[in-house]
Formats: structure tokens, C-alpha cells, sequence
């Protein structure tokens, strides 16, 4: 028995790793450039700090009804000397990192520009950012409006490369993990 157009992309579909189906040159490069943040010790040595606790967030509908799945958005390490209303593909504001055990595992980068620096929306890999929205408590004031963009360069995302959170990224029950209000993602879009 033949199989079936569908049989043969199903099959690719799911045999394929998700990072090689959303790899490109221009990703390639920038997770060849920031690899060396694999060691968050590196990574603050060259400015970036810990907000310390892992953000996770229940599934929402936004005011649009846009769906935004369950999942971890990890530790952020931000170097706000970075922050501007340029943005550089291979200096993002923010790195990403998920707790594994007793490590920091680095899972994404996210490029953050707040309202107040650029009005205008920025766009890197040929994609819009999100927002603008609120900060994400307990990690920014609400009052912080914003634009970001999140890739998911080092941890394949069932919601996509460019999604806000990752279903598949699981901050620790206890220490110093926090679950988002689901008003805190306002404004993303998948």
C-alpha cells in the first residue's frame, strides 16, 4: 500500500525535530552567537542580570480572543544597558534560561524595547514584536508598556518559534517560581 500525501507529512511532521523545522540561516547565526550564554555565569559577566524567579502562565484569551497556550516563559537575565529603540539581532535584551535540576538551562532569547524608547513597533526576522502591553509582575511594573520577541532558539516550543510561552518549559513547584496573572499577557500574540 501507497502512502497517502498526508501519511508522508504527518510522518515528517513528527519525526523532525521542532528547532530543525523553524531553523534558519539567520537563526542558525544568532544561536551560533549567543551559544556561549549557555553558561549563565558568562552571561553575567557581559551585564545581565537575574530576575530571579521562573514565570509561568495559565492559558488566556486576550481582549482580541487571541488564545495564548499554558506555559513558562523561564528566568529572565536582563542587560539593560542593551535596551534602546535600535535593535540587534545578535544582542537581545533578554536570555531565557529554564531550571533543570540544579543548573540553568538556556532555552531563548527575547528582544525587549520599552514604549517609552521606540513608539513604533519594532520588527526583527521579519516579524513584528508583540505588544505593545503591560510588565510582567513580579519581574517589571505593569506600568513598564512594552514591545518584545520571543525565540525559542535552544528549546523546540509546540507553540511555534516566535511564541510568548512555552507549554513544554516547566518552572520548578517550589523556590522561586511565580505563575503569571493571566492579564500579564495581554497584548502577546502567537
Amino acid at each position: 500500500m501507497r502512502p497517502s500525501l498526508a501519511m508522508v507529512l504527518i510522518g515528517f511532521c513528527c519525526t523532525v525535530p521542532l528547532s530543525a523545522q523553524s531553523s534558519t540561516p539567520q537563526l542558525d547565526r544568532v544561536r551560533a552567537a549567543l551559544d556561549k550564554y549557555r553558561d549563565p555565569v558568562v552571561a553575567v559577566g557581559d551585564g545581565y542580570l537575574s530576575t530571579v524567579v521562573c514565570m509561568d502562565f495559565p492559558a488566556v484569551s486576550d481582549s482580541a480572543h487571541v488564545a495564548h497556550p499554558a506555559g513558562g516563559m523561564g528566568v529572565h537575565l536582563l542587560n539593560a544597558g542593551l535596551i534602546g529603540p535600535q535593535v540587534d539581532s545578535l544582542k537581545p535584551q533578554v536570555l531565557i534560561y529554564e531550571p533543570v535540576g540544579d543548573t540553568l538551562k538556556l532555552v531563548a532569547a527575547e528582544w525587549f524595547v520599552p514604549v517609552q524608547v521606540a513608539p513604533n513597533q519594532p520588527e526583527l526576522f521579519g516579524r513584528k514584536f508583540d505588544g505593545p502591553m503591560e510588565g510582567h509582575p513580579p519581574i517589571m511594573p505593569t506600568g513598564l508598556h512594552h514591545w518584545d520577541l520571543h525565540v525559542w532558539l535552544w528549546k523546540p516550543n509546540p507553540a511555534g518559534v516566535f511564541a510568548s510561552t512555552n507549554p513544554s518549559l516547566k518552572c520548578p513547584a517550589k523556590g522561586y517560581s511565580v505563575r503569571g496573572a493571566a492579564s500579564a499577557l495581554v497584548g502577546h500574540r502567537h
